[in-house]
């Protein structure tokens, strides 16, 4: 794991945006965290190994997912580490949180990782892939981590202090668009709902999740936004668009994120104790100055998108932006943990960075 620098050695374009020169992490990592634990929800773009044992087709223990990992194949959705696991390093971690399936009581206080492949904020979201952890089902597991701390604690004081300085991010929604609404003939929502109405009512029951994370003890939480889903390998490909992106597709996924920053501005006035923040993907993945997107998944995939077993992989992953149909490089997730943890502008994110989050104190 690199300690003080990342460094790229030529322009990297990820979905429009060039990164020249070298990516500063920070001299701290390795030595004392900015913050003493770490709280990872979400879905695939930061599972770290959840689904390994879960009865799935959204699972990515095997070749070539891993492939630049340290350890090798471990269950994430990537050929390295992944957005959660590189903001991580950045807020000065000098290990990988452990996920929740196999976290141990010596581990949790610094942190747990309840991401899972194909869950989404509804609770049948990625269902006809199999078994997988939604976001009600992780809220449950962190309200059973928090009992385990506070046990080992022997002090609930304690333990409300110890999780009201600690990060949370939730990385969530993809697959209520991608496994679901864009699924008609798998799921209901899309005869149910308007894209307007679906887009409403999964920010409402996101709503709803988040107070429940507060009433958990969180207080520094960041909430991403959605990518550009019409722009996946597996949409264009899809819809036979001849490498263009999916606009109605992305246009669906804006009206849930355009939700997102009121949503955010909403429970942080209905929580002044607390600091809710709005990381905005999507400006983060725009194309600037009109360059063309490079939406080729680098592994060879199976009929799902995801990477066949075994099967081969691009030689140079540092010039792609998705390894599979679905989920991004390494390369591109140091991108986008990069702009989470230091804004560019309060467009990327609002209304502060992860960096900023970790400096906000909290008496109660």
């Amino acid at each position: 794991m690199a300690r003080n620098l990342i460094l790229l050695s030529s322009a990297l374009l990820v979905t429009g945006l060039t990164l020249v020169g070298t990516l500063e992490v920070d001299d701290n990592i390795g030595t004392t965290p900015r913050v003493p634990c770490y709280f990872i929800f979400g879905d695939s773009l930061v599972d770290c190994g959840n689904n390994n044992d879960l009865e799935t087709l959204a699972k990515a223990n095997y070749p070539p997912y891993g492939i630049d990992f340290p350890t090798g194949v471990n269950g994430r959705f990537t050929n390295g580490r992944t957005i959660a696991d590189l903001i991580g390093q950045l807020l000065g971690f000098d290990t990988f949180i452990e996920p929740y399936a196999t976290a141990t009581d010596e581990e949790i206080c610094r942190g747990v990782n309840y991401g899972s492949g194909s869950a989404g904020i509804r609770e049948e979201s990625g269902s006809h892939l199999g078994d997988r952890v939604s976001l009600d089902r992780q809220l449950r597991n962190h309200e059973a981590i928090v009992s385990r701390i506070s046990a080992l604690q022997q002090n609930k004081t304690l333990t409300d202090d110890h999780l009201k300085k600690c990060i949370y991010i939730v990385n969530i929604g993809n697959n209520d668009y991608i496994n679901n609404y864009l699924m008609p003939d798998k799921y209901t929502t899309s005869h149910q709902y308007k894209m307007e109405e679906f887009a409403e009512v999964l920010a409402q029951q996101y709503t709803k999740q988040l107070k429940t994370l507060y009433h958990l003890g969180g207080r520094k939480i960041a909430v991403f936004g959605l990518g550009m889903l019409g722009c996946a390998p597996a949409e264009m490909e899809r819809f036979d668009t001849d490498g263009k992106c999916v606009d109605w597709i992305n246009d669906a996924a804006m009206l849930f994120n355009d939700r997102l920053k009121p949503l955010v501005d909403e429970l942080n006035f209905c929580f002044p104790n607390a600091r809710f923040t709005f990381i905005n993907l999507t400006n983060i993945l725009a194309p600037k100055h009109g360059e063309p997107l490079p939406n080729k998944p680098c592994c060879q995939v199976r009929q799902d998108g995801q990477c066949v077993p075994e099967g081969t992989c691009c030689s140079n992953r540092a010039l792609s932006v998705y390894l599979d149909s679905f989920h991004p490089t390494e390369i591109a997730n140091l991108v986008l943990a990069t702009r989470a943890y230091t804004a560019e502008s309060s467009v990327d994110a609002s209304p502060q960075d992860i960096g900023q989050l970790t400096r906000e104190v909290y008496d109660t």
